[in-house]
């Protein structure tokens, strides 16, 4: 059998568990040897029935007295009992439930393994649907996730039978050189130590090395275009005019705003493409450092552009650099609604170079938008474009050179995970907000306190001020507690709010539609806006002071903390109130840790932790590669071998 057949010609599978595998994503048996084990029971290291702990998974070996008894407890269902001996001569009590063929496996007379968890009556202690092999199994046994109709120990049998026939088709994956020097099993070994481990060595090494080939072959990847752009010609870009800028400004600038200055300022004197991430907090001034480089650019003779997610955003940035510049420069603005006429006119200027500086959307990676002489380009909420949309902007030039690229994000992102989703970029990170900004205070409630929330809303809004509320959903769904965009904002507008112009905002609107509704939002001509996470970025309304989120409880502490920074934007005091459906006590600790915490790297290293990588952005549609072995939370010294292994491959390769 060859590593890449489909798996129903494997002894034992068929067409019919062929189905069911697939539904695991195993439809060959190279696939099969990459469904790997989520956890190990230990069938190897026994203990007796007396020495067993309660209710904690364990293995006792114990000879069955008698037959099992089947007994009828419910129509259509029955239990069967019977009771095991160790060799301490201690009594265990076995009880399989709905399940002749297992009760017909227990042979009176002879001993097995038994691994479950022990409970105690008044008379002996007992094993309830215990799983049991025969003594000669008494090894570490894999755990598979699994789907309906297939077993982890189906799995098991299977790997067991696919092994011995495929293994030695298996080819490395990694040059000789690294497996060597990092200390690394072949990936042969690794594949035989992860299935079918003789110890948790075994089980270490192997996760080790599947966990580099991982992420060796992703940081090839991020390298390669770290070097492609290290080939790459700039402008460099002188930067006196920064400080010219930052001694205009009407404000003093924090101290990280300084040096992250500083930092991008450095890259862009040098005549290869700066490629850098601006991690900075809600309010951490990004856009003023994005301002001071697009200024020395402009001095210096050459063009810059601004790029933002939506258009009211790009509005926004295209009112803030104006503002900022005063007569010095005028910035031009270049989105989707923009009249055919003046749009014509802006790409010609952007092509002949007339136009020094363009605020867009999407807009300016359009085939027809050319520049004369790009020297930077600024990326706002830069996951929301990703590496290929990047490079649209690098290619416009006329001229052979490539522009720097500073990327902002206002979500921040721990090192390991910015490592993976950024790795072709350096990063830096405004971890200091500007003195002034008022905090936001932060409630948690219950569902029954909703009427109460809903009255202190209305209080602010008779007040002249404006309110979010935020819902998970935007359709009704009866199977669901969660909130529906639609559904709630009518029950807003009967009950809780009744009287007050509430509008709607989600995600499966057209632009158009959006565009609109953000626009009257920020006009004031809608007092309460009812939305999903498109908020998240995007809107800068200082007079909207209190938000509202709805089953709080589904979205993660990044994601509510970016949310939160939407109000707090003026001289107001503001108010998040989160309401929670959820009584758990794992939810609760969870949003009252965003209650007491302010600190957007601090919240994001919880939510890393508490819900994993994958659920980290709450969606996967953010560029974070499906990793089976490599976890971003425990590996973070594997990512900088990786890396190194990465960079001195390609050297070998030049």
């Amino acid at each position: 059998m060859n590593l890449g057949d489909n798996i129903c010609f494997l002894k034992g599978v068929g067409d019919k568990r062929a189905k069911q595998l697939q539904r695991l994503e195993i439809t060959t048996p190279l696939t099969l040897l990459q469904h790997y084990p989520r956890a190990y029971q230990d069938w190897q290291t026994h203990t007796t029935i007396a020495g067993a702990p309660i209710d904690t998974p364990c293995c006792v070996c114990a000879t069955i007295d008698y037959a099992p008894v089947e007994n009828c407890f419910r129509q259509g269902q029955s239990l069967f009992k019977t009771q095991a001996t160790d060799s301490n001569g201690d009594k265990l009590g076995i009880t399989i439930f709905n399940s002749a063929y297992a009760a017909k496996q227990l042979i009176e007379g002879q001993t097995y393994l038994f691994y479950g968890k022990i409970s105690e009556n008044f008379l002996m202690r007992e094993m309830n649907s215990p799983q049991f092999l025969p003594p000669n199994e008494a090894k570490l046994h894999p755990v598979y996730p699994c789907t309906a109709g297939i077993t982890s120990r189906q799995i098991e049998t299977l790997v067991a039978a696919a092994l011995p026939q495929v293994l030695g088709q298996i080819t490395e994956t990694l040059p000789e050189w690294v497996v060597k020097q990092y200390d690394l099993l072949t990936l042969q070994h690794a594949f035989v130590c992860i299935h079918q481990p003789k110890d948790q060595a075994d089980i270490n090494a192997a996760r080790r090395r599947l966990a580099f080939d991982e992420l060796f072959h992703l940081q090839l990847g991020l390298q390669k275009l770290r070097l492609g752009t290290q080939k790459q010609k700039a402008f460099a870009i002188q930067s006196e005019e920064i400080n010219v800028f930052l001694r205009r400004l009407p404000f003093t600038p924090t101290n990280a705003q300084l040096r992250v200055t500083r930092e991008a300022a450095s890259d862009m004197q040098k005549q290869t493409p700066m490629h850098r991430l601006l991690q900075g907090d809600v309010g951490a001034g990004k856009t003023v450092v994005a301002a001071a480089l697009l200024f020395a650019t402009v001095q210096n003779g050459y063009q810059g552009a601004f790029l933002a997610p939506t258009e009211i955003l790009a509005r926004q940035h295209h009112h803030t650099l104006e503002t900022l510049f005063g007569a010095r420069i005028k910035p031009e603005l270049l989105i989707g609604s923009t009249a055919a006429a003046e749009k014509k006119r802006i790409k010609s200027g952007l092509r002949t170079g007339s136009i020094p500086l363009v605020v867009g959307t999407h807009a300016l990676l359009q085939d027809d938008v050319a520049f004369a002489k790009l020297a930077l380009a600024v990326v706002d909420e830069q996951h929301r474009f990703g590496v290929r949309q990047r490079g649209n902007l690098e290619r416009v030039n006329t001229q052979a050179a490539s522009p720097h690229v500073l990327a902002m994000s206002a979500t921040p992102i721990p090192r390991s995970l910015a490592m993976v989703i950024f790795g072709d970029l350096d990063i830096s990170s405004l971890d200091e907000l500007p003195p002034g900004r008022q905090p936001i205070e932060t409630y948690v409630v219950q569902k029954s306190m909703r009427p109460r929330a809903y009255r202190y809303v209305a209080k602010h809004l008779d007040d002249g001020f404006q309110a979010y509320v935020v819902c998970p959903r935007v359709e009704d769904d009866t199977r669901s507690e969660t909130a529906s965009v639609k559904a709630f904002a009518d029950e807003l507008r009967e009950h809780f709010l009744q009287g007050y112009s509430v509008g709607i905002l989600h995600g499966k609107q057209s632009g158009k539609e959006k565009e609109r509704v953000m626009r009257d939002f920020a006009a004031g001509t809608l007092q309460v806006l009812v939305a999903t996470t498109v908020i998240e970025v995007g809107l800068d309304v200082p007079n909207a002071v209190i938000m509202v989120v709805e089953n709080a409880e589904f979205f993660g502490l990044s994601q509510l903390h970016q949310l939160r920074g939407r109000v707090g934007r003026g001289a107001a005091k503001s108010t998040c109130i989160l309401v929670s459906d959820s009584e758990t006590q794992t939810s609760v600790d969870r949003l009252n840790l965003l209650r007491h915490n302010t600190d957007g790297f601090a919240l994001a290293q919880a939510d890393l932790e508490t819900r994993g990588p994958g659920d980290f952005f709450g969606a996967r549609q953010h560029g974070l590669p499906p990793f089976k072995m490599a976890n971003l939370l425990t590996d973070t010294k594997l990512l900088e071998e990786t890396k190194q292994a990465a960079l001195l491959t390609l050297e070998a390769r030049h």
